[in-house]
């Protein structure tokens, strides 16, 4: 068992989902825009998956990330999925939205995961990938071929020994789980000897009580981390009206549409940024590593970077406990403890201040002004 766990030197990633299509179409142009600001905005973290677009979103990384000196920039994939083109794109279902033809075929062995491999450096271009997740073994998913607990054996026999070899090779850095259920990535630390897991739609300001009381601790007794993927809940928290994914993602319960007014109401209360708050409070826990967002726009990867430096107001953390809106035990970015509620301020205008940012229009790249104003540059 490895000891001597990888450590990610960023702690903001991109997320390749939008530039695959998944929630509209995104133009190539429109995606190399997007790379480019999330670049020249200090972003060094991309991840990807053969699913995303089905290959789109892995040959527009690699048409931007080939340029860029293999040394300084971090690279995560996703294996389990191998991609074959056919005249039929029997997936248009799935992914509406990307033009690509091919059609999925899910493998966990141990030739599965050469071959994924292998194909994911030749759409991206690249000669290695950093670290490997294991995609979508979970129940929620609803395309594999068998349960995934009679998949699950095909991936401890190949896949898990096959990316233990890699990593101990050199040839990776690390691996782990990448899924939207927690009972996988606590199967796979009971049964392999994983390092790094991207903890997907399980851990954001909406919902992580499994995350703070399950997971967490078995990561700490295994020396294992995460990456937290979904942070803003596919957009929701960015008041985007989707939440996660599939068909259904924008019929959202009451539920989660009352608690996000509620968060909303507080942050306006103490002058705290919601995209800022909900970043920051997914990198806080102490076995999280980084945060990957997806970013479908220049704007957003403006944005995204902007929020995970801006100040927030500790009193709002207690203020989420003490309405408890978020777990008792969820670490939170200073480290606040349960204070005495703070009134709320009186007369509430529409606005006692308003700051415009320049933001260039939805598909255009900003200009080099923009990005060095907005990401701190000179």
């Amino acid at each position: 068992m490895t000891t001597d766990h990888y450590r990610l030197p960023h702690d903001l990633g991109m997320g390749g989902v939008s530039l695959g299509n998944e929630f509209r179409v995104t133009t190539d142009a429109q995606a190399a825009d997007t790379l480019a600001a999330a670049w020249e905005c200090g972003v060094r973290y991309f991840d990807v998956a053969p699913h995303y677009g089905l290959g789109l979103a892995e040959r527009r990384y690699g048409q931007f990330l080939h340029h860029q000196p293999r040394d300084s920039f971090v690279m995560s994939t996703k294996i389990g999925r191998l991609l074959k083109a056919g005249r039929e794109h029997r997936d248009q279902q799935q992914m509406p939205f990307s033009p690509s033809p091919n059609a999925e075929v899910y493998d966990y062995s141990r030739d599965g995961v050469m071959r994924s491999i292998e194909d994911s450096l030749q759409r991206t271009g690249l000669d290695s990938i950093d670290i490997v997740y294991v995609h979508d073994l979970s129940p929620d998913n609803g395309a594999l071929p068998k349960p995934w607990d009679e998949v699950w054996p095909e991936a401890v026999g190949g896949a898990f020994p096959a990316l233990c070899e890699l990593r101990d090779e050199g040839v990776i850095k690390a691996w782990g789980m990448g899924v939207n259920c927690p009972e996988p990535i606590l199967k796979c630390m009971e049964d392999s000897d994983p390092d790094l897991h991207l903890l997907a739609s399980q851990y954001s300001l909406i919902e992580h009580d499994e995350a703070v009381e399950t997971v967490f601790p078995k990561a700490r007794e295994k020396g294992n981390s995460f990456v937290i993927g979904s942070a803003l809940n596919a957009g929701f928290l960015a008041g985007v009206h989707r939440y996660h994914y599939g068909p259904e993602n924008t019929m959202i319960s009451a539920t989660r549409m009352e608690k996000r007014r509620k968060i909303k109401e507080l942050a306006f209360d103490h002058g705290v940024d919601v995209l800022a708050a909900a970043l920051q409070f997914a990198k806080a826990p102490d076995v999280c590593q980084a945060v990957v967002v997806g970013m479908g726009r220049p704007d957003e990867a403006i944005d995204d970077v902007a929020a995970m430096a801006n100040p927030v107001d500790p009193s709002f953390w207690d203020a989420l406990k003490e309405e408890e809106l978020i777990h008792p035990d969820a670490p939170t970015p200073d480290g606040a403890s349960v204070a005495r509620k703070r009134p709320r301020p009186a007369g509430r205008g529409l606005c006692q201040s308003k700051v415009w940012l320049t933001r260039p229009r939805p598909g255009a790249r900003p200009s080099s002004a923009q990005l060095r104003w907005r990401c701190g540059g000179a």
